[in-house]
């Protein structure tokens, strides 16, 4: 069950480095987005990570998101590898409904 949970973290993440960076796909207007979709990756980013990694993790999310041309950075897969591969954290923290 963890690891089913820690997996649907890493589609998640991989999801949401996709929506960052469908800006770079609209020259002009994408940037624009990015308005929008920074605080909600940096505050998505502190609810599948808890605690302060999570917040660190929220901050630098936000930042990547709506400095111009940071958008190819993958900060929720980085975060992922960071937790489940680096760290070797094999608890899971994602929030449930």
């Amino acid at each position: 069950m963890i690891k089913k949970k820690k997996y649907k973290l890493l589609l998640l993440g991989l999801l949401f480095d996709g929506i960052g960076m469908l800006s770079l796909l609209m020259p002009g207007i994408g940037e624009f987005t990015d308005l929008i979709w920074a605080p909600v990756a940096g505050w998505l980013m502190t609810k599948m990570y808890k605690g302060n990694p999570g917040k660190i993790a929220g901050l630098i999310a936000f930042i990547e998101e709506i400095v111009p041309g940071l958008d190819i950075i993958p900060s929720f897969t980085l975060m992922w590898l960071y937790t489940y591969i680096f760290k070797g954290n094999n608890s899971v923290t994602i929030e449930e409904n």
